[in-house]
């Protein structure tokens, strides 16, 4: 196993993550009130409210950890497990996603999802160093990175509240969201319970970012949710694409550890 390749790439992501949280430090953030939340639909508001954010601070950088099993392929029997850190800002919406995933015995895959200034990336590498995917800069990868910030700001309820993003109530449970940033643009329909605790995200997204890449049902559901550094977010999720052939659902998702207000990344 090449040590020092697997090094060289977290040491390439430690520095795209201190980056991005240096950009976020020093920015005095407000408290969020009632007022502030009366112009979202009710589903919206209920949902801020059970989230427990109104007389919080406004949050601006997010740094999790999560443990996770994936399916790469919709014939996949055997679940593979993977480890995640994740962070992400949010008065310049941004995350970059780091897994490590042991692919075989001797086989160890990590990978960066990124995205920043409304431009994704993915990249996945075997020992760190063989790229086995490497997406970055094209219109597909572009808006699949912005939905996917947009479905995981339930993990930071406040951006919610964001300038680049417009609700619309669609029926008694649920309300669409429309994300804008630097040019590119997302949208997905959020649904919550009867006490306001976030159950759904769903949205059309390209699966990738190849020429040939089709727009498919990206769904995220809940299994579990609890308070979590103050704040209630969903702590057990399942990623499914709707397919042709049947439902893929390829990652099964728990959030381990959750902090707010810290730009910097884990040590």
């Amino acid at each position: 196993m090449n040590t020092s390749a697997l090094f060289g790439f977290d040491r390439n992501v430690s520095q795209e993550i201190n980056q991005m949280f240096s950009k976020a430090k020093d920015k005095e953030a407000s408290v969020i009130k009632a007022k502030d939340i009366n112009h979202l639909p009710e589903f919206v508001q209920k949902w801020l409210t059970n989230s427990g954010i109104l007389g919080q601070k406004k949050i601006q950088t997010v740094r999790l950890k999560q443990k996770a099993l994936l399916k790469m392929k919709p014939n996949q029997k055997k679940w593979q497990k993977a480890s995640a850190e994740q962070y992400f800002t949010t008065e310049e919406p941004a995350f970059i996603w780091k897994v490590d995933m042991q692919m075989m015995p001797l086989i160890k895959v990590k990978g960066r999802d990124m995205f920043s200034e409304g431009k994704g990336e993915m990249m996945m590498k075997i020992f760190g160093l063989f790229p086995v995917v490497n997406q970055r800069n094209n219109e597909k990868i572009n808006s699949g990175a912005l939905q996917r910030y947009l479905a995981e700001i339930v993990w930071f309820p406040s951006a919610a509240l964001s300038p680049y993003i417009n609700w619309e109530k669609e029926d008694e449970h649920s309300a669409k969201a429309f994300m804008t940033y630097k040019g590119t643009k997302g949208s997905g329909t959020f649904t919550f319970d009867e006490i306001g605790n976030f159950a759904k995200f769903s949205a059309p997204r390209y699966m990738g970012g190849d020429e040939d890449a089709e727009l498919r049902e990206w769904v995220i559901t809940v299994q579990e949710t609890k308070v979590m550094s103050g704040i209630r977010i969903p702590v057990k999720l399942e990623v499914t694409w709707k397919l042709e052939a049947g439902d893929w659902t390829w990652l099964k998702l728990e959030i381990t550890d959750i902090e707010y207000h810290k730009p910097e990344k884990y040590q």
